[in-house]
């Protein structure tokens, strides 16, 4: 047999698949020490060990057999997989909304390569209807792959370019935009397309996936169909990020574009808004608001674009016995902007004062934030926050850490007048400051707790 047939495989585990002429693509029974397994073997990443064979289950999922464990195996059948979805022409359909898709990349427009083991930007806006072809019966939907880029390599140049692409589209009529982004830096794209992209009169929607496109557990489609319902049916017309809710598949929210954070690494339901509520809540079968006050959709093609950006504002979270140097480096770099982010009610320590004041004479824009994210800055309660306040910083209320950011970017990019850069951040666009957190919009759980794990028991995580 060939060694073309066995993608990846070498040494111990090599040799295992030779003795008993199975080959990667082969559908197999296995005898092992655990047990009797059935799947098809897949291919290894070259940067894998020479342990294991992987097949896939019939429930979908890929195991790994340790080659010591394994007394026979029996090629039952062959039929190579195709990973790649073909493309396929959206069908019209009238009385449908009109809504475009674009894509960026990440993991809702991904597949695994089995060359590396990686999950890597593969499918275009056009495969994703061939594998989410329930689309179809919700919109009209066109599509355009403006990047092909994880989350993590979005930023500027993308931000404005998205910007730029929607005030366009808008003006065409589409009723709905879907944007199609990786999880990790989604929040961040959410708030600068909030400040680029405002007085909208159709929904802008961000969507991604936790788990990619192949794995039995993804939420690629059921984000993408409800992303798409959002887009084409909702009357909030803001930016908005939808993501699963519980992390079982009853149903999606439709987060404010300022007001989200991706919370957990993993969880399908890692998107949460923080110091208030979620916009909506979200099914295949209706949309159900949260919040009373929102952006009305409107009839009109008005849109005010403002992509601007600029590249050198940056965040300085800090730490106990932060070394003045740190700032120092920052402005010296030429760095003319910086979001604080403090411990508490917004403080840090006295050894920074020196470097604050030196960082204000040359005119760096300085804003605080808090590490805890939820709540408000309070720099009038204590003698540290009074004295930053004197030697420049400005508290931002509510303003998440990355928001400001962002806002701060954003500002920066059109001026650079320090009363004008003042007033633009305390000035609410889109709730990036509001002016108090409702009584629920504070809820984190800890688990062992009797009343909580009654609860969990009741409802779901």
């Amino acid at each position: 047999m060939d060694n073309d047939i066995f993608q990846g495989y070498k040494g111990a585990a090599l040799e295992v698949l030779k003795k008993y002429q199975v080959r990667v693509w082969g559908t197999t029974k296995v005898d092992t020490t655990r047990g009797g397994f059935e799947g098809t073997v897949l291919p290894r990443s070259e940067n894998d060990d020479d342990q294991h064979i992987v097949i896939k289950i019939i429930t979908g999922y890929n195991i790994g057999l340790d080659v010591n464990t394994i007394l026979g195996m029996v090629e039952t059948g062959y039929k190579k997989a195709n990973y790649k979805i073909p493309e396929k022409q959206f069908p019209y359909t009238k009385g449908l909304p009109k809504v475009k898709l674009f894509g960026t990349g990440g993991t809702i427009a991904s597949r695994l390569d089995y060359r590396t083991g990686a999950v890597i930007p593969a499918f275009s806006p056009g495969e994703l209807y061939g594998a989410v072809p329930e689309l179809a019966d919700i919109c009209n939907l066109e599509t355009e792959k403006i990047f092909a880029v994880f989350s993590e390599n979005m930023g500027p140049t993308q931000y404005k370019a998205l910007a730029i692409a929607i005030g366009k589209e808008i003006e065409k009529g589409v009723d709905g935009i879907v944007i199609g982004h990786g999880t990790d830096t989604l929040h961040h794209t959410g708030a600068a397309l909030s400040f680029m992209c405002q007085n909208l009169p159709v929904p802008v929607v961000l969507v991604g996936s936790q788990r990619s496109s192949d794995r039995p557990s993804s939420d690629a489609a059921l984000n993408l169909m409800h992303a798409m319902k959002a887009a084409g049916e909702s009357d909030i017309a803001e930016v908005m990020i939808c993501m699963f809710g519980p992390t079982s598949d009853e149903y999606g929210l439709l987060h404010k574009g300022t007001r989200v954070r991706k919370m957990h690494s993993s969880y399908r339901s890692t998107f949460r808004t923080i110091g208030d509520t979620p916009l909506a809540m979200i099914s295949r079968k209706e949309i159900n608001p949260i919040k009373k006050i929102y952006n009305k959709r409107r009839p009109d093609k008005n849109v005010t674009i403002l992509p601007y950006f600029s590249d050198k504002v940056t965040m300085l979270y800090y730490y106990p016995a932060m070394s003045p140097d740190v700032l120092d480096a920052m402005v010296d770099k030429g760095y003319k902007g910086i979001i604080f982010v403090g411990t508490g009610l917004g403080h840090v320590n006295k050894e920074l004062y020196p470097a604050i004041e030196r960082a204000h004479a040359k005119g760096v824009h300085m804003f605080m934030t808090l590490q805890t994210l939820w709540g408000f800055v309070h720099m009038f309660v204590y003698d540290t926050g009074r004295d930053m306040m004197a030697k420049g910083i400005v508290p931002a209320g509510n303003m998440l850490p990355e928001v400001a950011w962002v806002k701060l970017s954003w500002i920066l990019g059109q001026t650079d007048d320090p009363e004008k850069v003042k007033e633009m951040m305390l000035t609410p666009i889109n709730d990036e400051i509001t002016s108090r957190e409702p009584y629920n919009g504070y809820l984190v759980y800890q688990g062992g707790v009797p009343e909580v794990e009654e609860f969990i028991k009741r409802v779901h995580k």
